[in-house]
């Protein structure tokens, strides 16, 4: 790496996978902002470490954990204005021309993509993977995909490999590569997705156009009351369908139907139908198909009404014989 890039590096995004923990130690130790990505995106984008004024050594040591992850960090959403100078990955094998093999799971890629869609990385920002010498082997280019990150550099505890990549990384999310499954696990993603479609891009996902019965998994993910216990239930009759209506919970007290129905026009999200349920402090949106219930979903993320941010969570019916002594045909939100 140029000698001029530990000095002038500030913002850098480490992955939080164990073997990199020290170099999050490293950052920290150097005064560097650290971003780690949430485990499986399931909560947001970035978590922004911040340890606390005068850590000591040992303490920095902590935040670098997966635990300090948890307990000494604040979130980073899509519209926080960061500029990464560094990236750094995990690798389950890397070729010194610079294509690397994760888990198989895409989340190195799909991180990188969202940073590029919200302007955090360009092409010339360098990434690098710390890997084990024997993790440096050689690699197919049929294995490679658009979509896969490749790396500048490869450190081992042996050599500093540049590999003079040319070829390009990510320009964005490919979102033909995403799924219903995908889209339903990381809200994250979802919130890009609707900022892309209204932007006017071509956001169709891989399963988009699938039947009903297949996308039973993906859009019908709500769990039963047992494993919900502190969650209240709606009044509707159904069957255990992929659901067309979306729960809106932490409503104000005070909150009027109306109100409601404004704010939801306002973002896009109006329902074919309301059911509300004011002294619960809910309501139900029903919408024409779970596609278009999926849609709002990625419309009202961080939805607020007066003071308070509702929960909204898509929704499904259970059948006559309500688990955990439910009535049948109670609709429940989705953790």
């Amino acid at each position: 790496m140029p000698a001029s890039s530990s000095s002038t590096t500030q913002e850098v995004k480490v992955d939080p996978d164990k073997p990199l923990e020290g170099v999050r130690l490293l950052a920290l130790q150097s005064k560097k902002t650290l971003l780690v990505p949430t485990p499986r995106l399931r909560t947001g984008l970035f978590n922004k470490i911040t340890p606390p004024p005068g850590a000591t050594k040992d303490i920095l040591r902590k935040c670098a954990t997966s635990q300090g992850v948890r307990n000494y960090s604040t979130p980073v959403g899509l519209d926080s204005r960061v500029l990464v100078d560094l990236v750094v990955v995990g690798s389950v094998a890397v070729s010194e021309k610079g294509w690397r093999i994760g888990k198989g799971e895409g989340y190195a890629d799909l991180e990188y993509a969202m940073m590029v869609s919200m302007g955090a990385v360009s092409q010339g920002t360098p990434v690098v993977t710390i890997v084990h010498d024997c993790q440096v082997v050689d690699i197919p280019e049929t294995l490679l995909e658009d979509h896969d990150l490749t790396v500048d550099y490869i450190l081992t505890p042996t050599r500093a490999i540049t590999t003079g990549c040319e070829r390009p990384k990510p320009t964005g999310i490919v979102w033909p590569k995403i799924s219903c499954e995908m889209m339903g696990k990381m809200p994250v993603l979802r919130s890009l997705h609707c900022r892309e479609e209204q932007a006017g891009k071509d956001v169709t996902l891989r399963d988009k156009h699938r039947s009903l019965p297949g996308a039973r998994a993906a859009l019908s993910t709500v769990r039963s009351p047992r494993e919900l216990p502190s969650l209240e239930s709606g009044s509707l009759q159904g069957d255990d369908v992929p659901s067309s209506t979306v729960y809106v919970g932490n409503l104000p007290r005070d909150a009027r139907v109306s109100e409601l129905k404004r704010a939801l026009s306002a973002r896009g999200a109006a329902p074919s139908r309301l059911t509300w349920q004011g002294p619960q402090r809910r309501a139900f949106l029903h919408y024409r198909d779970p596609a278009k219930a999926w849609q709002a979903i990625s419309r009202l993320q961080g939805f607020c009404l007066g003071t308070n941010t509702a929960r909204v969570a898509l929704a499904r019916h259970q059948g006559a014989s309500g688990p955990a002594g439910g009535r049948a045909g109670e609709p429940h939100p989705d953790p």
